[in-house]
């Protein structure tokens, strides 16, 4: 996910909210560059909008990605729509 552009839409602090690059990910947080600053981000109380190549944008509950990036690629979804 390093190097998408994201926004937090809905977080339970007004203070996570915020737009940019994603520079940095950890097992809990996701770090953005927003503006001139870099905000850290916990993963388990957001919902994100990432922006994709070819301008597709996904909206993702961020409990989803709480697991260290290596070891999410194991691991199977199941989606409900």
């Amino acid at each position: 996910m390093v190097g998408l552009e994201a926004g937090v839409v809905e977080g339970t602090h007004e203070g996570y909210r915020c737009r940019g690059k994603i520079v940095e990910e950890t097992r809990n947080m996701l770090s953005i560059k927003h503006g001139n600053e870099v905000k850290k981000i916990p993963k388990d109380c957001v919902r994100l909008e990432l922006k994709l190549p070819k301008n597709a944008v996904v909206r993702i509950d961020g409990n989803l990605l709480v697991e260290r990036p290596e070891d999410r690629i194991k691991k199977k979804y199941r989606i409900k729509f």
